[in-house]
């Protein structure tokens, strides 16, 4: 596939995502629509494009491997594993019940699930034991590994940053979701993690950055960061828009962690219809 047509064929993968994101967060009336909405190209991008996988076998011991750290985004990672057949679509309708296999934040009884998501900056370390396992295993695959900004304030991320360097595990690839906007309000005015570019260089990893919403970018990071085997770990920092595709989401803290109403669901699913994916970064 030509990469222009590959582009395209992503971003309205990423359209219909974000249609299944806002639906199942409504029909809960509980999700975190904010930033699973700013990852979905990134995550559509990786398991359209890069991502070693079966879905048929979920298990497969030479897969690669996605740790979703920000695991309360779970409703992105739930609809991107529902249309790749992990699991019927009819398990959207469930999301957040009692009962029910798709909880709040994702747990490894899922299929497709690496990492049971729940306190924030857990999933570096663990995608870390991962890529030292394979490597111990000569297993060829890659380790991927999504965090938030907000989640960057603690400390356990910073101390895997290190570890990640001093073992050269190049098959460790982090991407931040940087989205600007944690839970109660814009990250640079709670805990301001500036030059975060620096900082990941300044600890011995090659640092991307790119725009995370420009699919030809996303797609062209995650080619290049899967193929630098130079002994380093790379880190995507994916400069994000929290909310992206919605406008009264966007960037906006109250949608964090809130389902959108009637009226507020019908306007969004009426904005997401009407995006030109050509045009949309």
């Amino acid at each position: 596939m030509a990469k222009k047509d590959l582009v395209l064929e992503l971003k309205q993968k990423a359209k219909e995502l974000r249609k299944e994101i806002i639906t199942m967060i409504y029909k809960a009336q509980s999700g975190h629509p904010g930033g699973s909405l700013s990852c979905i190209d990134v995550l559509a991008g990786l398991y359209y494009h890069k991502l070693r996988i079966e879905p048929k076998n979920p298990l497969w011991q030479d897969r690669d491997r996605f740790v979703l750290s920000k695991g309360h985004c779970s409703p992105a990672i739930y609809s991107v594993l529902a249309d790749k057949g992990y699991f019927p679509k009819s398990e959207l309708d469930g999301y957040r019940k009692i009962g029910r296999m798709l909880q709040g934040h994702p747990e490894l009884s899922t299929p497709g699930i690496d990492f049971a998501g729940g306190a924030l900056g857990q999933g570096m370390s663990f995608a870390l034991g991962i890529s030292l396992a394979c490597r111990l295993d000569k297993r060829n695959c890659n380790v991927y590994c999504m965090i938030g900004d907000g989640e960057s304030q603690e400390g356990a991320v910073w101390e895997a940053t290190m570890a990640a360097a001093f073992y050269k595990t190049d098959n460790l690839i982090v991407i931040i979701d940087k989205n600007q906007v944690q839970q109660t309000g814009k990250t640079r005015e709670i805990m301001d993690i500036r030059n975060v570019g620096l900082k990941w260089k300044a600890f011995g990893w090659n640092v991307i950055d790119i725009n995370g919403h420009d699919m030809a970018q996303v797609v062209k990071a995650l080619d290049k960061a899967s193929n630098m085997k130079n002994k380093k770990p790379t880190i995507i920092i994916s400069n994000t828009i929290k909310g992206k595709g919605v406008s009264f989401m966007e960037l906006n803290h109250k949608f964090h962690g809130k389902a959108p109403n009637d009226e507020e669901y019908k306007k969004a699913m009426d904005e997401i219809e009407n995006i030109d994916v050509r045009k949309f970064k």
